[in-house]
Protein backbone atom coordinates (compact mmCIF):
# COMPACT_ATOMS: atom_id res chain seq x y z
CA UNK A 1 0.00 0.00 0.00
CA UNK A 2 1.35 3.26 -0.76
CA UNK A 3 2.02 5.36 2.82
CA UNK A 4 0.24 2.61 4.98
CA UNK A 5 0.71 4.54 7.65
CA UNK A 6 -1.73 7.32 6.58
CA UNK A 7 -4.26 4.57 5.88
CA UNK A 8 -4.12 3.36 8.98
CA UNK A 9 -4.32 6.75 10.43
CA UNK A 10 -7.73 7.44 8.46
CA UNK A 11 -9.24 3.90 9.34
CA UNK A 12 -8.61 2.99 13.25
CA UNK A 13 -9.64 6.24 14.94
CA UNK A 14 -12.73 6.25 12.56
CA UNK A 15 -13.46 2.76 13.43
CA UNK A 16 -13.04 4.21 17.26
CA UNK A 17 -15.07 7.08 16.64
CA UNK A 18 -18.09 5.90 14.73
CA UNK A 19 -18.45 2.82 16.93
CA UNK A 20 -17.78 5.27 20.30
CA UNK A 21 -20.70 7.36 18.74
CA UNK A 22 -22.71 4.78 17.87
CA UNK A 23 -22.65 3.50 21.25
CA UNK A 24 -23.31 7.30 23.20
CA UNK A 25 -26.33 7.54 20.74
CA UNK A 26 -27.65 4.26 22.19
CA UNK A 27 -27.15 5.39 25.37
CA UNK A 28 -28.29 9.42 25.54
CA UNK A 29 -30.13 9.35 22.41
CA UNK A 30 -29.42 12.06 19.57
CA UNK A 31 -27.00 15.15 20.47
CA UNK A 32 -23.83 15.46 20.40
CA UNK A 33 -23.30 12.04 20.32
CA UNK A 34 -24.24 12.74 16.07
CA UNK A 35 -20.75 14.26 15.70
CA UNK A 36 -18.43 11.11 16.67
CA UNK A 37 -20.80 9.24 14.49
CA UNK A 38 -20.16 11.59 11.39
CA UNK A 39 -16.64 12.28 12.06
CA UNK A 40 -15.93 8.01 11.98
CA UNK A 41 -17.78 7.86 9.22
CA UNK A 42 -16.27 10.39 7.18
CA UNK A 43 -13.30 8.79 8.00
CA UNK A 44 -13.99 5.51 7.21
CA UNK A 45 -14.79 6.74 3.89
CA UNK A 46 -12.02 8.77 3.41
CA UNK A 47 -9.71 5.54 3.89
CA UNK A 48 -12.01 3.42 1.83
CA UNK A 49 -10.79 6.47 -1.05
CA UNK A 50 -7.55 5.50 -0.06
CA UNK A 51 -8.03 1.91 -0.03
CA UNK A 52 -9.17 1.85 -3.34
CA UNK A 53 -6.40 3.90 -5.05
CA UNK A 54 -4.00 2.06 -3.82
CA UNK A 55 -4.98 -1.16 -4.76
CA UNK A 56 -6.84 -0.60 -8.37
CA UNK A 57 -7.31 3.08 -8.83
CA UNK A 58 -3.75 4.31 -9.76
CA UNK A 59 -3.51 0.89 -12.17
CA UNK A 60 -6.48 2.15 -14.14
CA UNK A 61 -5.35 5.79 -14.36
CA UNK A 62 -2.12 5.30 -15.46
CA UNK A 63 -2.59 2.70 -18.36
CA UNK A 64 -4.43 5.66 -19.60
CA UNK A 65 -1.88 7.98 -19.02
CA UNK A 66 0.42 4.93 -20.78
CA UNK A 67 -1.46 4.71 -23.72
CA UNK A 68 -1.48 8.66 -24.21
CA UNK A 69 1.95 8.60 -24.30
CA UNK A 70 1.70 6.27 -27.15
CA UNK A 71 4.46 4.23 -26.85
CA UNK A 72 5.77 2.23 -30.55
CA UNK A 73 7.76 -0.07 -28.28
CA UNK A 74 11.64 0.40 -28.98
CA UNK A 75 12.06 3.60 -26.01
CA UNK A 76 14.30 3.66 -23.01
CA UNK A 77 11.67 4.31 -20.23
CA UNK A 78 12.74 5.48 -16.87
CA UNK A 79 10.32 5.07 -14.10
CA UNK A 80 11.89 7.37 -11.18
CA UNK A 81 10.76 6.29 -7.98
CA UNK A 82 9.57 3.26 -9.02
CA UNK A 83 8.82 1.15 -6.35
CA UNK A 84 6.83 -2.00 -6.28
CA UNK A 85 6.92 -1.76 -10.47
CA UNK A 86 3.27 -0.46 -10.54
CA UNK A 87 3.96 2.02 -13.79
CA UNK A 88 7.43 0.03 -14.56
CA UNK A 89 5.76 -3.02 -15.50
CA UNK A 90 2.81 -1.32 -17.32
CA UNK A 91 5.55 0.82 -19.33
CA UNK A 92 7.63 -2.72 -20.20
CA UNK A 93 4.14 -4.53 -21.04
CA UNK A 94 3.96 -1.62 -23.85
CA UNK A 95 7.78 -2.62 -25.24
CA UNK A 96 9.31 -4.61 -27.19
CA UNK A 97 12.81 -3.93 -28.11
CA UNK A 98 12.79 -0.90 -25.54
CA UNK A 99 13.84 -1.08 -21.93
CA UNK A 100 11.82 0.28 -18.60
CA UNK A 101 14.11 1.19 -15.95
CA UNK A 102 13.49 1.50 -12.89
CA UNK A 103 15.02 3.66 -9.76
CA UNK A 104 14.28 3.93 -6.42
CA UNK A 105 16.14 4.09 -3.01
CA UNK A 106 13.90 1.17 -1.61
CA UNK A 107 12.52 2.33 1.40
CA UNK A 108 9.48 1.00 3.11
CA UNK A 109 8.35 4.05 4.82
CA UNK A 110 6.29 5.74 2.01
CA UNK A 111 5.41 2.42 0.39
CA UNK A 112 4.78 -1.19 1.91
CA UNK A 113 6.46 -3.84 0.56
CA UNK A 114 9.41 -1.68 -1.16
CA UNK A 115 12.95 -3.55 -2.05
CA UNK A 116 14.32 -4.37 -5.38
CA UNK A 117 13.57 -7.93 -5.01
CA UNK A 118 10.14 -7.36 -4.66
CA UNK A 119 9.76 -5.16 -7.70
CA UNK A 120 12.03 -8.24 -9.49
CA UNK A 121 9.40 -10.51 -8.77
CA UNK A 122 6.74 -8.40 -9.80
CA UNK A 123 8.30 -8.12 -13.37
CA UNK A 124 8.97 -11.56 -13.52
CA UNK A 125 5.45 -12.50 -12.52
CA UNK A 126 3.99 -10.03 -15.16
CA UNK A 127 6.36 -11.68 -17.71
CA UNK A 128 8.01 -8.59 -18.76
CA UNK A 129 11.49 -9.43 -16.51
CA UNK A 130 13.88 -9.20 -20.05
CA UNK A 131 12.55 -6.04 -20.63
CA UNK A 132 13.89 -4.33 -16.85
CA UNK A 133 16.22 -2.80 -15.51
CA UNK A 134 16.42 -1.46 -11.96
CA UNK A 135 19.21 0.41 -10.26
CA UNK A 136 19.57 1.94 -6.65
CA UNK A 137 19.75 5.89 -6.32
CA UNK A 138 18.38 9.31 -5.73
CA UNK A 139 16.58 11.06 -7.92
CA UNK A 140 18.41 14.49 -7.36
CA UNK A 141 21.42 13.24 -8.47
CA UNK A 142 21.08 10.03 -11.10
CA UNK A 143 23.64 8.02 -12.07
CA UNK A 144 22.54 8.33 -16.08
CA UNK A 145 23.67 10.32 -19.05
CA UNK A 146 22.56 13.25 -20.71
CA UNK A 147 19.73 12.49 -22.59
CA UNK A 148 19.55 8.69 -22.06
CA UNK A 149 16.17 8.57 -21.74
CA UNK A 150 13.22 8.80 -24.86
CA UNK A 151 10.57 9.09 -21.72
CA UNK A 152 10.69 9.81 -18.23
CA UNK A 153 7.90 9.01 -15.72
CA UNK A 154 7.26 9.11 -11.95
CA UNK A 155 4.11 8.35 -9.88
CA UNK A 156 3.91 10.03 -6.13
CA UNK A 157 7.28 9.92 -5.74
CA UNK A 158 9.03 13.20 -6.37
CA UNK A 159 7.10 14.87 -3.62
CA UNK A 160 8.57 12.91 -1.16
CA UNK A 161 12.07 15.01 -1.24
CA UNK A 162 12.46 17.01 1.49
CA UNK A 163 12.67 20.49 0.58
CA UNK A 164 11.56 22.70 -2.17
CA UNK A 165 15.26 22.64 -3.25
CA UNK A 166 15.69 18.59 -3.31
CA UNK A 167 12.23 18.26 -5.25
CA UNK A 168 13.82 20.89 -7.88
CA UNK A 169 16.89 19.08 -8.45
CA UNK A 170 14.90 16.16 -9.06
CA UNK A 171 13.04 17.60 -12.32
CA UNK A 172 15.81 19.17 -13.36
CA UNK A 173 17.50 15.82 -13.62
CA UNK A 174 14.77 14.03 -15.19
CA UNK A 175 15.18 17.25 -17.88
CA UNK A 176 18.99 16.10 -18.41
CA UNK A 177 18.78 12.60 -18.86
CA UNK A 178 15.64 13.15 -21.35
CA UNK A 179 16.83 13.41 -25.02
CA UNK A 180 15.77 16.50 -27.42
CA UNK A 181 12.04 15.83 -28.15
CA UNK A 182 11.21 12.99 -24.93
CA UNK A 183 8.38 13.12 -23.41
CA UNK A 184 7.69 13.64 -19.73
CA UNK A 185 4.58 12.71 -17.05
CA UNK A 186 4.86 13.11 -13.30
CA UNK A 187 1.76 12.31 -11.44
CA UNK A 188 1.97 13.93 -7.17
CA UNK A 189 -0.61 15.33 -5.38
CA UNK A 190 1.82 17.73 -4.23
CA UNK A 191 3.88 20.63 -6.12
CA UNK A 192 3.27 19.62 -9.92
CA UNK A 193 2.59 23.50 -10.14
CA UNK A 194 6.52 23.81 -9.15
CA UNK A 195 7.55 21.00 -11.29
CA UNK A 196 6.23 22.86 -13.85
CA UNK A 197 7.83 26.03 -13.06
CA UNK A 198 11.18 23.98 -12.99
CA UNK A 199 10.33 23.19 -16.43
CA UNK A 200 9.71 26.59 -17.62
CA UNK A 201 12.66 28.07 -16.16
CA UNK A 202 14.69 25.56 -18.16
CA UNK A 203 13.18 26.72 -21.27
CA UNK A 204 10.75 24.29 -21.75
CA UNK A 205 7.27 25.55 -23.37
CA UNK A 206 5.31 22.21 -23.73
CA UNK A 207 3.64 21.84 -20.57
CA UNK A 208 0.50 21.10 -18.76
CA UNK A 209 -0.61 19.94 -15.77
CA UNK A 210 -4.05 18.16 -14.94
CA UNK A 211 -6.36 16.55 -12.56
CA UNK A 212 -6.71 12.74 -12.50
CA UNK A 213 -9.86 12.40 -10.99
CA UNK A 214 -11.31 10.34 -8.42
CA UNK A 215 -9.38 7.40 -9.14
CA UNK A 216 -6.51 8.87 -7.70
CA UNK A 217 -8.04 10.39 -4.69
CA UNK A 218 -6.00 9.28 -1.75
CA UNK A 219 -9.05 10.01 0.50
CA UNK A 220 -10.80 12.50 -1.06
CA UNK A 221 -10.29 15.44 -3.71
CA UNK A 222 -8.27 17.17 -1.48
CA UNK A 223 -5.96 15.19 -1.71
CA UNK A 224 -6.06 14.26 -5.50
CA UNK A 225 -3.50 13.43 -7.74
CA UNK A 226 -2.36 15.84 -10.49
CA UNK A 227 -0.68 14.95 -13.76
CA UNK A 228 1.89 17.26 -15.47
CA UNK A 229 2.90 16.41 -18.95
CA UNK A 230 6.20 17.96 -20.67
CA UNK A 231 7.96 17.66 -23.98
CA UNK A 232 11.59 18.72 -23.91
CA UNK A 233 12.72 20.95 -26.52
CA UNK A 234 14.52 20.13 -29.67
CA UNK A 235 16.84 23.20 -29.41
CA UNK A 236 18.60 24.53 -26.33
Amino acid sequence: MDAPGALYGLAAPGAVLLVGGVVWLAVSGPGWSILPVAMGAYMLASAASFLYTTRRGKFAVWAGVLDGLALRGGERVLDMGCGRGMVLVQVARRLGSGTAVGLDLWRTRDQSGNAEAVTRANAHAAGVSDRVELSTGDMTGMPYDDAAFDVVVSSLAVHNIPGAEGRRRAVAEAARVLRPGGRLAIADFRHTGAYAEVLTGLGWTDTATRDLGWRFWYGGPWTGTRLLTATKPLEP
